[in-house]
């Protein structure tokens, strides 16, 4: 497997992509509406938030895709269409219109927004920029990623090479996320395309197992979205023998998937809204995997380890304090905790207890862009990674004046 040099949603045999700004916020400048679009019918699947206030996107999506297929993508940004009573309406308003302009069924349509909460959402700025945004339909899928981005300072696309069934696949995926980053789901939009054929069914398990891994552990600010989204398309232009069922082509498939959403992750993660350090919380050695996602998450969500981060002050201490509440029943005594960057590693915790170390190195550690906080429970043989930032004071002045 190896990571396409500038690729994209488009890297994946049959599919296309375009950004526009159609003026879903008039007083800003920048591209508002993505589309992605397959030549060719695909099986499709989704994630979506657990929160219990939805945006009417997702509903409409879920209705949609309910028997496994889909052909399209349409996604703007500036405006969330959610807590809204016409929301749904607007949303198959939206399907209908891009429907007839790629002459496909409407219910063959995935659709997501993201924004502002509460406020009504301008579907006739949107359907107004559709023609534009088929007609600008290319192998390009930049511009998509450029047009769903909100408060996010870079664009976050990937796609990865590998092989399957003796045949070249491909997988790309686009994202956004910078703040509102909680797990369950992962607090952002991501939409992936594969060329890989293979059945809705094992799709959806693929992508639930994929991610459980990478988009289920990152924690920017503790906050779970009303929009939150993972979808994926495949295509099934590789020419590979279809995917029907949990055997070594699967596990292959799977592993390909959890590294493109792993590096979507981290780059969620590092652009955490006013954020200057990605963070790795690499728990080892825990009891079961449960455990090592759970206090990796708690260590990870912590205001308190997140702001020592900011502030390159090695206070271990915050570290298991978060691992002491995370709920599990751990052995406390036997706890290790490292610090390592680019810079080096320094050991800060023994057994549950702190030694010696120089705080001048720890520091120097600590003021990299990023950072993996080690813990080693050793007390069993399972492992997990949480993905996150720093607290700093650009947090608060974003989300200060955000709708205004």
């Amino acid at each position: 497997m190896k990571f396409i040099e500038n690729g994209s949603v488009t890297s994946p045999k049959g599919f296309l992509a375009s950004g526009v700004r159609c003026g879903i916020r008039p007083t800003q400048t920048k591209k508002d509406l993505a589309l992605i679009f397959a030549e060719v019918p695909c099986t499709a699947a989704a994630v979506y938030t657990k929160n219990l206030v939805k945006g009417a996107p997702l509903t409409v999506t879920k209705n949609h895709i309910s028997d496994g297929f889909a052909r399209a993508v349409i996604c703007n940004s500036g405006n969330a269409n959610t807590c809204n009573a016409d929301g749904e309406e607007k949303a198959e308003m939206t399907c209908d219109a891009l429907a007839k302009a790629l002459n496909i069924s409407a219910n063959d349509i995935i659709i997501g927004s993201t924004g502002v909460i509460g406020q009504p959402i301008n579907v006739n700025a949107i359907i107004g920029g559709i023609p534009e945004l088929v007609e600008k339909l290319s192998e390009n899928g930049t511009p998509a990623a450029e047009a769903i981005m909100t408060t996010d300072t870079v664009k976050k696309e990937y796609a990865v090479e590998f092989e399957i069934c003796g045949k070249t696949a491909h997988i790309g995926a686009i994202a956004k996320g910078s703040g509102m980053i909680n797990p369950n789901m992962a607090t952002m939009l991501s939409f992936i395309t594969t060329d890989v054929k293979i059945s809705a069914e094992m799709l959806d398990v693929a992508l639930h197992m994929a991610v459980e891994d990478t988009y289920n552990m990152i924690c920017i600010d503790g906050d779970t979205s009303t929009n939150d989204m993972v979808s994926i398309m495949a295509s099934g232009l590789a020419g590979n023998e279809e995917i029907t069922t949990t055997n070594a082509d699967f596990s292959n498939f799977v592993s390909a998937l959890t590294n493109v959403a792993a590096k979507i992750a981290q780059s969620i993660a590092k652009d955490g809204e006013g954020a200057t350090k990605l963070l790795r919380v690499i728990v080892s050695d825990c009891k079961t995997v449960e455990y090592a996602r759970t206090i990796a998450l708690s260590v990870v969500s912590s205001s308190l380890v997140k702001a020592a981060m900011f502030g390159a002050d090695a206070n271990w201490g915050r570290v298991l304090c978060a691992i002491g509440y995370a709920g599990c029943d751990v052995d406390v005594t036997k706890i290790d905790v490292s610090f390592e960057s680019k810079a080096g590693k320094i050991c800060v915790c023994e057994n549950g207890a702190g030694i010696p170390f120089s705080e001048e190195i720890a520091k120097e550690i600590l003021l990299c862009d990023e950072i993996d906080i080690l813990v080693n429970m050793n007390d069993g043989h399972s492992n997990a990674i949480a993905y996150g930032c720093d607290l700093t004071y650009d947090y608060v002045k974003i989300n200060g004046d955000y709708r205004t």
